[in-house]
């Protein structure tokens, strides 16, 4: 599966199938969200959210990809990500983009 921020690839030509997403709501264990809060008093990067929103994207990828494969897609173009906070320590993820085929 062909996965690009671009909204057309070079060269190829192929049909529209449709809007494809995946998502994620992830969140961290007490103890690590623990020691993230007490980071957050001192300052600095907070790694534990960064792992675990690094993460939250390969998965929402992964869950686009198979929407997009079920489809009959060969690739999605305009990969997007958004996020936001669903609750204190969890996030949500999602991926979306446009799944296409390729024709000759």
């Amino acid at each position: 599966m062909i996965i690009v921020t671009i909204d057309h690839i070079p060269g190829r030509n192929y049909e529209v199938l449709g809007v494809v997403k995946g998502n994620v709501v992830q969140s961290k264990n007490f103890g690590k969200d623990f020691m993230s809060a007490m980071k957050g008093l001192v300052g600095g990067e907070i790694v534990a959210y960064t792992e675990m929103l690094a993460e939250a994207r390969q998965i929402a990828t992964g869950r686009m990809a198979k929407e997009a494969e079920a489809l009959g897609a060969d690739a999605v173009l305009n990969l997007r990500y958004a996020s936001s906070s669903v609750m204190q320590s969890a996030a949500e993820c999602i991926a979306y983009g446009t799944a296409v085929r390729f024709v000759d």
